[in-house]
Formats: C-alpha cells, structure tokens, sequence
C-alpha cells in the first residue's frame, strides 16, 4: 500500500556534505521548522520541546564555540580530523538546537505525582520524536541534515551566547543545509530479528 508519510521518512537520511545552495528561504525553512515540532506528540500535550533556530553566522558561531569547547578535552593527535567534521556543520544552513523544558517536567511531576518518574522519560521521547519530524521535514524538502550531540560539552556556551532559559536542556543539534552529496545505500538487519507479528 502506498503512503506517503512513509516515502517521506525513506527520504531521511545523514548527510555531512552541507552546502548553502538552497532555494528555499529562511523564513520557509523556520516555519517548516516550527511547525514540525508543534505538531509532533508529547505526553499529557505538555509540548516540553523547545528549539534554537540558527542562519548564517549564527550557526558558524556555534560550530566556532563546539571546536574550542572539544579542542579542551580531545586529544591533540589527530584533532585535524575532528576540526574538520565540525567544521562541514558550518558549512550549511543553519542549525537547529533542541531542547526539552525542564520546567514542564517539573510541573507535570508536581501535578502528576504517580508517574513523576515517568515524566523525564516520556520528555525524551517527545524530543526524540520532534528531531525526528523535523529531520523528515526537511528530508522532504530536499534539505539534508544530521543529528549531533556534543552536549553536555557546549551547554553553558550555548546558553551563555543565546540567552537560553535555565529551564531549558540541551539534547540535540542538527545542522542543515544543501545535499552536497548523495547517500550510500542503507543497510537493514533481518526483520525477523526485529519483529513479531502476533494474531
């Protein structure tokens, strides 16, 4: 059976080789953005999500501080390697910073004492699921992207240089841009492995 949720999530892919060659504006990629997140699930619709959406220099800028902030802990031997990758996030787009609200957790387990150890878990999962929207969207908009977490390294930086609340968590970036690149073919475990189909 067709369905094209499905053919749009085939199109999410990893892609490091970023460019600026995009036609679609900033604004159209932020409400693109926006609009992910605000329509991807979350427990209780407690919405706990939260985003930084970074163009241009703004994004160089966090890709600059991520270098110095891993140049500090990373061995100095082959560090080239390292510089480089970070630096092929620059070189598109934008990024996206993901956050989850550490507030809204908070008041859920204040409000919902009997599952207040759930509540953490089930706002990872929201995050987890508006990455996921917002890295399909933009696959479906023909604008390639990666996940990358260097958190907890670049938090107080990041909060530092935008002003984040202290109630936000950072959990993911993504960088995005033009696809450079195309992409291998993707390999998959024996579903039989994975899954079973009961009844």
């Amino acid at each position: 059976m067709s369905n094209a949720y499905l053919d749009a999530l085939k199109k999410r892919r990893t892609q490091y080789s970023l460019g600026r060659n995009l036609s679609a504006s900033k604004e159209q990629l932020a409400t693109l953005i926006q609009d992910a997140i605000k329509h991807s699930p979350s427990s209780f619709n407690s919405q706990s999500s939260r985003a930084v959406i970074l163009f241009g220099a703004e994004s160089v800028k966090l890709w600059d501080l991520a270098i110095e902030a891993v140049r500090k802990v990373a061995p100095a031997e082959g560090f080239d390697k390292t510089e480089a990758k970070l630096k092929s996030f620059a070189a598109g787009v934008g990024t996206v910073l993901f956050f989850e609200d550490q507030d809204v957790v908070r008041s859920l387990q204040e409000k919902f004492a009997l599952y207040a150890d759930n509540f953490p878990v089930w706002s990872e999962q929201a995050g987890g699921m508006a990455q996921l929207s917002v890295w399909t969207a933009l696959a479906n908009a023909d604008v390639g992207a990666s996940l990358q977490h260097y958190n907890p390294l670049i938090d107080d930086v990041v909060a530092s240089e935008w002003k984040i609340p202290a109630s936000w968590k950072l959990r993911a970036q993504m960088p995005f841009g033009s696809n450079e690149n195309g992409f291998g073919d993707k390999g998959f475990m024996d579903d039989a492995e994975r899954f079973r189909v009961v009844g």
